[in-house]
Protein backbone atom coordinates (compact mmCIF):
# COMPACT_ATOMS: atom_id res chain seq x y z
CA UNK A 1 0.00 0.00 0.00
CA UNK A 2 2.81 2.46 0.93
CA UNK A 3 4.55 1.72 -2.36
CA UNK A 4 1.36 2.41 -4.35
CA UNK A 5 0.73 5.67 -2.49
CA UNK A 6 4.30 6.83 -3.13
CA UNK A 7 3.93 6.06 -6.83
CA UNK A 8 0.66 8.01 -6.94
CA UNK A 9 2.31 10.98 -5.19
CA UNK A 10 5.03 11.09 -7.82
CA UNK A 11 2.55 10.65 -10.68
CA UNK A 12 0.39 13.53 -9.49
CA UNK A 13 3.39 15.85 -9.20
CA UNK A 14 4.95 14.93 -12.53
CA UNK A 15 5.07 17.87 -14.90
CA UNK A 16 3.82 17.53 -18.48
CA UNK A 17 5.98 20.28 -19.96
CA UNK A 18 7.66 23.51 -18.93
CA UNK A 19 7.92 25.74 -21.97
CA UNK A 20 9.48 29.02 -20.90
CA UNK A 21 10.12 27.94 -17.29
CA UNK A 22 13.49 28.75 -15.73
CA UNK A 23 15.05 26.82 -12.85
CA UNK A 24 18.19 26.87 -10.75
CA UNK A 25 19.12 23.33 -11.79
CA UNK A 26 17.75 21.12 -14.55
CA UNK A 27 18.80 17.47 -14.70
CA UNK A 28 17.71 16.54 -18.19
CA UNK A 29 17.15 13.40 -20.19
CA UNK A 30 17.95 10.86 -17.49
CA UNK A 31 16.17 7.64 -16.62
CA UNK A 32 14.26 8.71 -13.55
CA UNK A 33 13.85 6.26 -10.68
CA UNK A 34 11.59 8.28 -8.42
CA UNK A 35 12.12 6.23 -5.26
CA UNK A 36 8.65 4.71 -5.11
CA UNK A 37 9.68 1.41 -6.71
CA UNK A 38 7.66 2.16 -9.84
CA UNK A 39 9.09 1.55 -13.30
CA UNK A 40 11.53 4.26 -14.40
CA UNK A 41 10.85 6.78 -17.14
CA UNK A 42 13.00 9.08 -19.24
CA UNK A 43 12.49 12.65 -18.11
CA UNK A 44 13.82 15.68 -16.31
CA UNK A 45 14.16 16.89 -12.72
CA UNK A 46 14.07 20.60 -11.86
CA UNK A 47 15.40 22.19 -8.67
CA UNK A 48 14.86 25.65 -7.24
CA UNK A 49 16.69 26.45 -4.04
CA UNK A 50 16.68 23.36 -1.83
CA UNK A 51 13.60 21.66 -3.32
CA UNK A 52 12.55 19.60 -6.29
CA UNK A 53 9.96 21.71 -8.10
CA UNK A 54 9.11 19.61 -11.16
CA UNK A 55 9.64 16.09 -12.49
CA UNK A 56 8.74 14.84 -15.96
CA UNK A 57 8.94 16.24 -19.49
CA UNK A 58 10.39 19.72 -19.01
CA UNK A 59 11.15 20.35 -22.66
CA UNK A 60 11.70 24.03 -23.38
CA UNK A 61 12.79 24.89 -19.84
CA UNK A 62 16.05 26.66 -19.07
CA UNK A 63 18.24 26.64 -15.99
CA UNK A 64 21.30 28.26 -14.48
CA UNK A 65 22.88 24.81 -14.21
CA UNK A 66 22.00 22.05 -16.68
CA UNK A 67 23.13 18.49 -16.09
CA UNK A 68 22.87 16.20 -19.13
CA UNK A 69 21.87 12.85 -17.63
CA UNK A 70 21.26 11.03 -20.91
CA UNK A 71 21.84 7.31 -20.37
CA UNK A 72 22.21 7.82 -16.61
CA UNK A 73 19.98 6.86 -13.70
CA UNK A 74 18.54 9.74 -11.68
CA UNK A 75 17.27 8.91 -8.21
CA UNK A 76 16.70 10.34 -4.74
CA UNK A 77 19.76 10.38 -2.50
CA UNK A 78 20.46 7.17 -0.58
CA UNK A 79 20.00 6.66 3.16
CA UNK A 80 22.74 5.00 5.20
CA UNK A 81 20.68 3.54 8.04
CA UNK A 82 23.73 2.85 10.22
CA UNK A 83 26.65 5.22 9.83
CA UNK A 84 29.71 5.64 12.02
CA UNK A 85 30.66 8.95 10.37
CA UNK A 86 30.22 10.71 13.73
CA UNK A 87 33.94 11.54 14.08
CA UNK A 88 34.97 11.28 10.39
CA UNK A 89 32.62 14.16 9.52
CA UNK A 90 34.31 16.32 12.16
CA UNK A 91 37.66 15.51 10.53
CA UNK A 92 36.48 15.87 6.93
CA UNK A 93 32.97 17.06 6.22
CA UNK A 94 33.17 16.25 2.50
CA UNK A 95 32.12 12.65 3.29
CA UNK A 96 33.58 11.36 0.05
CA UNK A 97 33.50 7.65 0.87
CA UNK A 98 29.69 7.77 0.99
CA UNK A 99 28.94 10.74 -1.30
CA UNK A 100 30.70 8.92 -4.15
CA UNK A 101 28.22 6.09 -3.64
CA UNK A 102 25.16 8.37 -3.65
CA UNK A 103 24.56 8.56 0.10
CA UNK A 104 22.96 11.87 1.12
CA UNK A 105 21.75 11.00 4.65
CA UNK A 106 23.93 9.51 7.39
CA UNK A 107 21.97 8.06 10.33
CA UNK A 108 23.91 7.58 13.59
CA UNK A 109 23.15 6.03 16.96
CA UNK A 110 23.89 2.30 17.17
CA UNK A 111 23.74 2.04 20.95
CA UNK A 112 25.98 5.02 21.54
CA UNK A 113 25.29 8.55 20.35
CA UNK A 114 27.22 11.82 20.48
CA UNK A 115 25.02 13.17 23.23
CA UNK A 116 23.90 13.77 25.83
CA UNK A 117 27.34 13.88 27.47
CA UNK A 118 28.30 14.63 31.05
CA UNK A 119 31.78 15.83 32.03
CA UNK A 120 33.22 12.34 32.43
CA UNK A 121 31.88 11.26 29.03
CA UNK A 122 33.36 14.37 27.40
CA UNK A 123 36.77 13.67 28.89
CA UNK A 124 36.68 10.06 27.68
CA UNK A 125 35.63 11.11 24.17
CA UNK A 126 38.33 13.79 23.94
CA UNK A 127 41.00 11.27 24.87
CA UNK A 128 39.93 8.94 22.08
CA UNK A 129 39.46 11.73 19.54
CA UNK A 130 42.91 13.22 20.02
CA UNK A 131 44.44 9.78 19.47
CA UNK A 132 42.38 9.42 16.31
CA UNK A 133 43.48 12.72 14.77
CA UNK A 134 47.07 12.93 15.97
CA UNK A 135 47.18 15.00 19.10
CA UNK A 136 45.54 17.67 21.23
CA UNK A 137 46.38 20.60 18.95
CA UNK A 138 44.84 18.96 15.90
CA UNK A 139 41.76 17.93 17.90
CA UNK A 140 41.31 21.46 19.19
CA UNK A 141 41.52 22.90 15.67
CA UNK A 142 38.83 20.52 14.46
CA UNK A 143 36.59 21.33 17.42
CA UNK A 144 36.61 25.07 16.88
CA UNK A 145 39.90 26.15 18.42
CA UNK A 146 39.65 24.85 21.97
CA UNK A 147 40.38 21.38 23.33
CA UNK A 148 36.92 20.82 24.70
CA UNK A 149 33.70 19.26 23.47
CA UNK A 150 31.59 22.15 22.12
CA UNK A 151 28.27 20.37 22.63
CA UNK A 152 26.45 18.57 25.44
CA UNK A 153 23.18 17.29 23.96
CA UNK A 154 22.65 15.16 20.88
CA UNK A 155 20.86 18.00 19.13
CA UNK A 156 23.79 20.33 19.79
CA UNK A 157 26.21 17.83 18.26
CA UNK A 158 24.16 17.60 15.06
CA UNK A 159 23.96 21.37 14.87
CA UNK A 160 27.73 21.55 15.42
CA UNK A 161 28.23 19.39 12.33
CA UNK A 162 25.86 21.50 10.23
CA UNK A 163 27.50 24.73 11.34
CA UNK A 164 31.01 23.37 10.78
CA UNK A 165 29.98 22.24 7.31
CA UNK A 166 29.11 18.81 5.96
CA UNK A 167 28.29 17.58 2.48
CA UNK A 168 25.74 15.01 3.67
CA UNK A 169 22.61 15.35 5.74
CA UNK A 170 22.88 13.93 9.26
CA UNK A 171 20.41 12.37 11.69
CA UNK A 172 20.72 10.26 14.81
CA UNK A 173 19.01 7.94 17.22
CA UNK A 174 19.61 8.40 20.94
CA UNK A 175 21.92 5.62 22.08
CA UNK A 176 20.37 3.58 24.87
CA UNK A 177 23.92 2.91 26.08
CA UNK A 178 24.64 6.65 26.14
CA UNK A 179 21.61 7.28 28.35
CA UNK A 180 22.71 4.43 30.62
CA UNK A 181 26.35 5.59 30.91
CA UNK A 182 25.15 9.14 31.57
CA UNK A 183 23.37 7.95 34.72
CA UNK A 184 25.05 4.66 35.76
CA UNK A 185 28.51 4.80 34.25
CA UNK A 186 29.73 1.33 33.30
CA UNK A 187 28.14 -0.55 36.22
CA UNK A 188 26.70 -4.02 35.74
CA UNK A 189 23.37 -3.46 37.45
CA UNK A 190 19.85 -2.28 36.78
CA UNK A 191 19.06 1.40 37.25
CA UNK A 192 17.11 2.30 40.34
CA UNK A 193 13.79 4.11 40.01
CA UNK A 194 15.33 7.60 40.08
CA UNK A 195 18.06 6.70 37.59
CA UNK A 196 15.58 5.15 35.19
CA UNK A 197 13.39 8.22 35.37
CA UNK A 198 16.39 10.43 34.55
CA UNK A 199 17.16 8.17 31.59
CA UNK A 200 13.57 8.57 30.46
CA UNK A 201 13.88 12.36 30.75
CA UNK A 202 17.05 12.26 28.65
CA UNK A 203 15.03 10.35 26.08
CA UNK A 204 12.22 12.94 26.14
CA UNK A 205 14.75 15.72 25.60
CA UNK A 206 16.55 13.95 22.77
CA UNK A 207 13.30 13.17 20.98
CA UNK A 208 12.24 16.82 21.20
CA UNK A 209 15.64 17.75 19.74
CA UNK A 210 14.88 15.53 16.76
CA UNK A 211 16.28 12.08 17.58
CA UNK A 212 14.82 9.34 15.39
CA UNK A 213 14.20 7.06 18.35
CA UNK A 214 16.19 4.71 20.58
CA UNK A 215 19.15 2.68 19.30
CA UNK A 216 20.73 -0.21 21.19
CA UNK A 217 23.79 -2.44 20.78
CA UNK A 218 23.23 -5.27 23.18
CA UNK A 219 26.27 -7.53 22.69
CA UNK A 220 28.63 -4.92 24.11
CA UNK A 221 29.30 -3.92 27.70
CA UNK A 222 27.71 -1.89 29.26
CA UNK A 223 24.71 -2.21 26.87
CA UNK A 224 24.71 -5.94 27.64
CA UNK A 225 23.72 -5.13 31.23
CA UNK A 226 20.39 -3.56 30.22
CA UNK A 227 17.40 -5.88 30.52
CA UNK A 228 14.31 -5.89 28.33
CA UNK A 229 12.24 -3.86 30.79
CA UNK A 230 14.81 -1.05 30.76
CA UNK A 231 14.71 -0.94 26.97
CA UNK A 232 10.89 -0.94 26.97
CA UNK A 233 10.87 1.97 29.43
CA UNK A 234 13.03 4.11 27.13
CA UNK A 235 11.25 2.96 23.99
CA UNK A 236 7.88 3.90 25.46
CA UNK A 237 9.11 7.49 25.68
CA UNK A 238 10.36 7.38 22.08
CA UNK A 239 6.94 6.05 21.03
CA UNK A 240 5.23 9.07 22.58
CA UNK A 241 7.22 11.24 20.16
CA UNK A 242 6.61 9.10 17.07
CA UNK A 243 10.06 7.48 17.15
CA UNK A 244 11.25 3.93 16.55
CA UNK A 245 13.47 1.36 18.26
CA UNK A 246 16.48 0.07 16.32
CA UNK A 247 18.85 -2.56 17.64
CA UNK A 248 22.05 -4.47 17.26
CA UNK A 249 20.30 -7.35 18.94
CA UNK A 250 21.49 -9.31 21.96
CA UNK A 251 22.63 -12.07 19.64
CA UNK A 252 23.14 -12.57 15.92
CA UNK A 253 24.40 -16.10 16.41
CA UNK A 254 23.55 -18.87 18.86
CA UNK A 255 20.69 -16.93 20.47
CA UNK A 256 19.48 -15.22 17.28
CA UNK A 257 15.89 -16.44 17.54
CA UNK A 258 15.60 -15.34 21.16
CA UNK A 259 17.06 -11.95 20.25
CA UNK A 260 14.52 -11.40 17.47
CA UNK A 261 11.77 -12.30 19.91
CA UNK A 262 13.09 -9.69 22.37
CA UNK A 263 13.06 -7.01 19.65
CA UNK A 264 9.49 -7.89 18.70
CA UNK A 265 8.47 -7.84 22.37
CA UNK A 266 9.92 -4.36 22.81
CA UNK A 267 8.03 -3.19 19.73
CA UNK A 268 4.78 -4.70 20.98
CA UNK A 269 5.05 -3.56 24.61
CA UNK A 270 6.36 -0.05 23.90
CA UNK A 271 4.05 0.51 20.93
CA UNK A 272 6.55 1.61 18.31
CA UNK A 273 8.16 0.31 15.10
CA UNK A 274 11.39 -1.64 15.45
CA UNK A 275 14.28 -2.35 13.09
CA UNK A 276 17.05 -4.96 13.25
CA UNK A 277 20.47 -3.44 12.68
CA UNK A 278 22.65 -5.26 10.10
CA UNK A 279 20.62 -8.46 9.94
CA UNK A 280 22.85 -11.53 9.84
CA UNK A 281 23.27 -15.10 10.99
CA UNK A 282 26.74 -15.18 12.55
CA UNK A 283 28.69 -18.42 12.39
CA UNK A 284 28.07 -21.33 10.06
CA UNK A 285 26.12 -23.22 12.72
CA UNK A 286 23.53 -20.41 12.59
CA UNK A 287 23.19 -19.90 8.82
CA UNK A 288 20.11 -22.09 8.70
CA UNK A 289 18.16 -19.80 11.07
CA UNK A 290 17.27 -17.23 8.39
CA UNK A 291 14.03 -19.01 7.50
CA UNK A 292 12.79 -18.82 11.07
CA UNK A 293 13.80 -15.15 11.37
CA UNK A 294 11.81 -14.32 8.23
CA UNK A 295 8.80 -16.21 9.58
CA UNK A 296 8.97 -14.36 12.91
CA UNK A 297 9.29 -10.92 11.35
CA UNK A 298 6.51 -11.49 8.84
CA UNK A 299 4.22 -12.95 11.51
CA UNK A 300 4.80 -9.81 13.59
CA UNK A 301 4.03 -7.68 10.56
CA UNK A 302 0.80 -9.60 10.05
CA UNK A 303 -0.02 -8.86 13.70
CA UNK A 304 0.22 -5.16 12.88
CA UNK A 305 3.73 -4.44 14.14
CA UNK A 306 6.11 -2.59 11.82
CA UNK A 307 9.24 -4.70 12.02
CA UNK A 308 12.01 -4.05 9.49
CA UNK A 309 15.74 -4.64 9.12
CA UNK A 310 18.82 -3.27 7.43
CA UNK A 311 22.05 -4.92 6.27
CA UNK A 312 25.43 -4.47 4.65
CA UNK A 313 26.39 -6.37 1.51
CA UNK A 314 29.33 -8.43 2.81
CA UNK A 315 29.89 -11.76 4.54
CA UNK A 316 32.15 -10.23 7.20
CA UNK A 317 31.38 -7.79 9.98
CA UNK A 318 33.70 -5.48 11.88
CA UNK A 319 33.91 -4.52 15.54
CA UNK A 320 36.38 -4.93 18.38
CA UNK A 321 38.02 -7.73 20.34
CA UNK A 322 35.57 -6.84 23.11
CA UNK A 323 33.12 -8.97 21.12
CA UNK A 324 35.39 -11.96 21.81
CA UNK A 325 35.52 -11.57 25.60
CA UNK A 326 32.86 -12.02 28.30
CA UNK A 327 30.99 -8.88 29.42
CA UNK A 328 31.81 -9.36 33.10
CA UNK A 329 35.51 -8.67 32.52
CA UNK A 330 34.63 -5.38 30.79
CA UNK A 331 32.52 -3.90 33.59
CA UNK A 332 33.62 -0.38 34.50
CA UNK A 333 34.94 0.61 31.08
CA UNK A 334 38.25 0.13 29.31
CA UNK A 335 40.59 0.95 32.20
CA UNK A 336 38.90 -1.53 34.52
CA UNK A 337 38.84 -4.14 31.73
CA UNK A 338 42.55 -3.72 30.96
CA UNK A 339 43.36 -3.80 34.65
CA UNK A 340 41.60 -7.12 35.10
CA UNK A 341 43.45 -8.54 32.10
CA UNK A 342 46.67 -7.94 34.03
CA UNK A 343 45.56 -10.44 36.69
CA UNK A 344 46.86 -13.98 35.90
CA UNK A 345 43.86 -15.63 37.53
CA UNK A 346 41.41 -13.51 35.53
CA UNK A 347 43.32 -14.21 32.32
CA UNK A 348 42.97 -17.96 32.79
CA UNK A 349 39.22 -17.62 33.32
CA UNK A 350 38.77 -15.27 30.35
CA UNK A 351 40.79 -17.51 28.03
CA UNK A 352 38.69 -20.52 29.04
CA UNK A 353 35.42 -18.65 28.48
CA UNK A 354 36.57 -17.41 25.07
CA UNK A 355 36.63 -21.00 23.78
CA UNK A 356 33.83 -22.54 25.84
CA UNK A 357 30.52 -23.47 24.23
CA UNK A 358 27.93 -21.17 25.81
CA UNK A 359 24.93 -19.00 24.94
CA UNK A 360 25.19 -16.42 27.73
CA UNK A 361 27.01 -13.79 25.65
CA UNK A 362 27.89 -13.19 22.01
CA UNK A 363 31.37 -14.45 21.08
CA UNK A 364 32.11 -13.37 17.51
CA UNK A 365 35.60 -14.83 17.47
CA UNK A 366 34.14 -18.23 18.21
CA UNK A 367 31.97 -17.89 15.11
CA UNK A 368 34.79 -16.63 12.90
CA UNK A 369 37.71 -18.51 14.38
CA UNK A 370 41.17 -16.94 14.88
CA UNK A 371 41.89 -17.48 11.18
CA UNK A 372 38.75 -15.52 10.32
CA UNK A 373 39.59 -12.62 12.66
CA UNK A 374 41.44 -9.92 10.71
CA UNK A 375 43.23 -7.14 12.63
CA UNK A 376 42.48 -3.74 11.07
CA UNK A 377 42.82 -0.92 13.62
CA UNK A 378 45.22 0.04 16.45
CA UNK A 379 45.72 3.21 18.49
CA UNK A 380 49.31 2.26 19.31
CA UNK A 381 51.57 2.99 16.28
CA UNK A 382 53.95 0.23 17.40
CA UNK A 383 51.23 -2.37 16.76
CA UNK A 384 50.19 -1.15 13.31
CA UNK A 385 52.48 -3.64 11.62
CA UNK A 386 49.85 -6.24 12.50
CA UNK A 387 47.20 -4.50 10.38
CA UNK A 388 45.96 -6.81 7.64
CA UNK A 389 47.04 -9.98 9.45
CA UNK A 390 44.82 -12.53 11.17
CA UNK A 391 44.78 -13.13 14.90
CA UNK A 392 45.91 -16.68 14.20
CA UNK A 393 48.99 -15.44 12.34
CA UNK A 394 49.95 -12.93 15.02
CA UNK A 395 49.44 -15.50 17.77
CA UNK A 396 51.73 -17.95 15.98
CA UNK A 397 54.39 -15.25 15.58
CA UNK A 398 54.17 -14.32 19.27
CA UNK A 399 54.08 -17.93 20.42
CA UNK A 400 50.90 -17.45 22.44
CA UNK A 401 47.37 -18.75 22.03
CA UNK A 402 44.87 -16.65 20.07
CA UNK A 403 43.00 -15.97 23.31
CA UNK A 404 46.09 -14.74 25.16
CA UNK A 405 47.17 -12.75 22.11
CA UNK A 406 43.78 -11.03 21.99
CA UNK A 407 44.02 -10.06 25.65
CA UNK A 408 47.60 -8.82 25.23
CA UNK A 409 46.69 -6.69 22.20
CA UNK A 410 43.81 -5.03 24.03
CA UNK A 411 46.13 -4.07 26.89
CA UNK A 412 49.06 -3.02 24.69
CA UNK A 413 46.91 -0.92 22.37
CA UNK A 414 44.91 0.94 24.98
CA UNK A 415 41.73 0.10 23.05
CA UNK A 416 39.37 -2.68 22.15
CA UNK A 417 41.32 -3.17 18.86
CA UNK A 418 39.28 -3.02 15.66
CA UNK A 419 38.94 -6.31 13.78
CA UNK A 420 36.99 -7.88 10.92
CA UNK A 421 35.13 -11.13 11.64
CA UNK A 422 34.25 -13.43 8.72
CA UNK A 423 30.92 -14.87 9.82
CA UNK A 424 28.15 -14.94 7.22
CA UNK A 425 26.85 -16.88 4.22
CA UNK A 426 26.83 -15.35 0.72
CA UNK A 427 23.59 -17.17 -0.03
CA UNK A 428 21.92 -15.55 2.98
CA UNK A 429 23.23 -12.12 1.97
CA UNK A 430 21.45 -12.49 -1.36
CA UNK A 431 18.26 -13.76 0.26
CA UNK A 432 18.18 -10.80 2.63
CA UNK A 433 18.74 -8.30 -0.19
CA UNK A 434 15.59 -9.66 -1.84
CA UNK A 435 13.40 -9.23 1.25
CA UNK A 436 11.05 -6.24 0.74
CA UNK A 437 11.45 -5.10 4.36
CA UNK A 438 15.27 -4.84 4.40
CA UNK A 439 17.12 -1.53 3.92
CA UNK A 440 20.90 -0.93 3.80
CA UNK A 441 23.66 0.40 6.03
CA UNK A 442 27.44 0.60 5.88
CA UNK A 443 28.02 0.23 9.64
CA UNK A 444 31.14 2.31 8.97
CA UNK A 445 32.49 5.82 8.76
CA UNK A 446 32.53 7.93 5.60
CA UNK A 447 36.23 8.45 4.96
CA UNK A 448 38.79 9.47 2.36
CA UNK A 449 41.93 7.55 1.31
CA UNK A 450 44.29 9.91 3.15
CA UNK A 451 45.55 10.43 6.73
CA UNK A 452 44.36 10.12 9.41
CA UNK A 453 41.94 7.58 7.94
CA UNK A 454 44.70 5.56 6.28
CA UNK A 455 46.57 5.24 9.58
CA UNK A 456 44.42 2.15 10.05
CA UNK A 457 42.79 -0.36 7.77
CA UNK A 458 39.02 -0.66 7.71
CA UNK A 459 36.21 -2.81 6.39
CA UNK A 460 35.61 -2.29 2.63
CA UNK A 461 31.98 -1.50 3.38
CA UNK A 462 33.19 1.98 4.37
CA UNK A 463 33.84 2.72 0.70
CA UNK A 464 31.77 0.15 -1.18
CA UNK A 465 28.57 -0.99 0.50
CA UNK A 466 26.02 0.86 -1.66
CA UNK A 467 27.91 0.67 -4.95
CA UNK A 468 28.36 -3.05 -4.32
CA UNK A 469 24.60 -3.44 -3.99
CA UNK A 470 23.93 -1.65 -7.29
CA UNK A 471 26.86 -3.10 -9.21
CA UNK A 472 27.32 -6.68 -7.99
CA UNK A 473 23.88 -7.64 -6.73
CA UNK A 474 21.59 -5.61 -9.01
CA UNK A 475 23.42 -5.37 -12.33
CA UNK A 476 25.64 -8.45 -12.31
CA UNK A 477 23.66 -10.98 -10.28
CA UNK A 478 20.15 -9.56 -10.78
CA UNK A 479 19.08 -10.34 -7.22
CA UNK A 480 16.55 -7.47 -7.35
CA UNK A 481 15.64 -4.92 -10.04
CA UNK A 482 17.21 -1.47 -9.89
CA UNK A 483 13.93 0.29 -9.10
CA UNK A 484 13.43 -1.97 -6.07
CA UNK A 485 16.99 -1.40 -4.85
CA UNK A 486 16.47 2.36 -5.10
CA UNK A 487 13.14 2.14 -3.23
CA UNK A 488 14.88 0.33 -0.39
CA UNK A 489 17.72 2.88 -0.37
CA UNK A 490 15.37 5.88 -0.38
CA UNK A 491 11.64 6.13 0.38
CA UNK A 492 11.49 2.86 2.32
CA UNK A 493 14.09 4.14 4.78
CA UNK A 494 12.75 7.69 5.05
CA UNK A 495 9.23 6.35 5.64
CA UNK A 496 10.49 4.09 8.42
CA UNK A 497 12.28 7.05 10.01
CA UNK A 498 9.15 9.21 9.88
CA UNK A 499 10.70 11.67 7.41
CA UNK A 500 7.99 13.05 5.14
CA UNK A 501 9.90 15.34 2.76
CA UNK A 502 12.84 13.24 1.58
CA UNK A 503 13.24 9.95 -0.25
CA UNK A 504 11.28 10.72 -3.42
CA UNK A 505 11.82 12.73 -6.57
CA UNK A 506 8.58 14.65 -6.30
CA UNK A 507 7.52 18.28 -6.18
CA UNK A 508 8.13 19.85 -2.79
CA UNK A 509 10.63 17.25 -1.60
CA UNK A 510 14.12 18.30 -0.59
CA UNK A 511 16.49 18.11 -3.54
CA UNK A 512 18.71 15.21 -2.51
CA UNK A 513 19.46 13.77 -5.96
CA UNK A 514 21.95 11.27 -7.38
CA UNK A 515 22.96 10.83 -11.02
CA UNK A 516 24.85 7.57 -11.63
CA UNK A 517 25.74 5.19 -14.42
CA UNK A 518 23.87 1.91 -13.79
CA UNK A 519 26.12 0.15 -16.30
CA UNK A 520 29.38 0.94 -14.51
CA UNK A 521 28.70 1.68 -10.83
CA UNK A 522 30.87 -0.65 -8.77
CA UNK A 523 32.89 -0.97 -5.57
CA UNK A 524 36.68 -1.28 -5.60
CA UNK A 525 37.47 -1.56 -1.89
CA UNK A 526 38.75 -4.97 -0.76
CA UNK A 527 39.71 -6.44 2.58
CA UNK A 528 43.35 -6.21 1.51
CA UNK A 529 43.06 -2.64 0.13
CA UNK A 530 39.91 -1.07 1.62
CA UNK A 531 40.73 2.63 1.14
CA UNK A 532 39.47 2.83 -2.45
CA UNK A 533 36.56 4.89 -3.69
CA UNK A 534 33.68 3.34 -5.58
CA UNK A 535 33.04 4.64 -9.09
CA UNK A 536 30.00 5.26 -11.27
CA UNK A 537 28.31 8.09 -9.37
CA UNK A 538 28.69 11.30 -11.39
CA UNK A 539 26.63 14.00 -9.70
CA UNK A 540 25.15 14.41 -6.22
CA UNK A 541 22.94 17.22 -4.96
CA UNK A 542 22.19 17.70 -1.25
CA UNK A 543 19.43 20.20 -0.43
CA UNK A 544 19.90 21.54 -3.94
CA UNK A 545 23.64 22.14 -3.54
CA UNK A 546 25.89 20.19 -5.88
CA UNK A 547 28.41 18.38 -3.71
CA UNK A 548 29.73 16.05 -6.45
CA UNK A 549 30.28 17.05 -10.07
CA UNK A 550 31.63 14.62 -12.66
CA UNK A 551 32.68 12.31 -9.85
CA UNK A 552 34.69 14.91 -7.91
CA UNK A 553 33.96 16.92 -4.76
CA UNK A 554 32.89 20.51 -5.37
CA UNK A 555 33.58 21.75 -1.83
CA UNK A 556 29.92 22.60 -1.31
CA UNK A 557 28.76 21.85 2.24
CA UNK A 558 24.98 21.88 1.91
CA UNK A 559 24.21 19.07 4.36
CA UNK A 560 21.73 19.72 7.15
CA UNK A 561 20.38 18.15 10.29
CA UNK A 562 17.39 15.92 9.53
CA UNK A 563 15.17 15.62 12.58
CA UNK A 564 12.65 13.02 13.66
CA UNK A 565 8.89 13.46 14.08
CA UNK A 566 9.19 14.46 17.74
CA UNK A 567 11.18 17.61 17.05
CA UNK A 568 9.64 20.67 18.68
CA UNK A 569 11.78 23.33 17.00
CA UNK A 570 9.64 23.94 13.94
CA UNK A 571 10.42 23.15 10.31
Amino acid sequence: MIKRLLALTVLLTTAACAEGESYDVLISGGTVYDGSGSAPFVGDVAINGDRVVAVGDLSGATATTVVDATGMAVSPGFVNMLSWATEPLIIDGHSQGDIRQGVTLEVFGEGSSMGPMNDAMKAEWLDEFQDMVGGEARAAALLGGSFEVPWTTLGEYLEFLENKGVATNVASFLGATTARVHELGYADRAPNEDELERMRQLTHAAMEEGAMGIGSSLIYAPAFYADTDELIALSTVAAEHGGMYISHMRSEGNQLIEAVEELITISREAGLPAEIYHLKQAGEANWGKLDQVIEMVEAAQAEGLRITADMYTYTAGSTGLDAAMPPWVQEGGYDAWAGRLGDPVVRVRVAAEMVAEQDDWENLMQGAGPAGTLLVGFRNPELRGYIGRTLEEVAAERGTSPQVTAMDLVVEDGSRVQVVYFLMSEENVKRQIALPWVAFDSDAGSMAPEPPFTDASTHPRAYGNFARLLGKYVREEKVIPLEEAIRKLTSFSTTNLGITDRGLLAEGYFADVVVFDPNTIIDHATFEEPHQYSTGVLHVFVNGGQVLRDGEATGTMSGRVVRGPGWTGGR
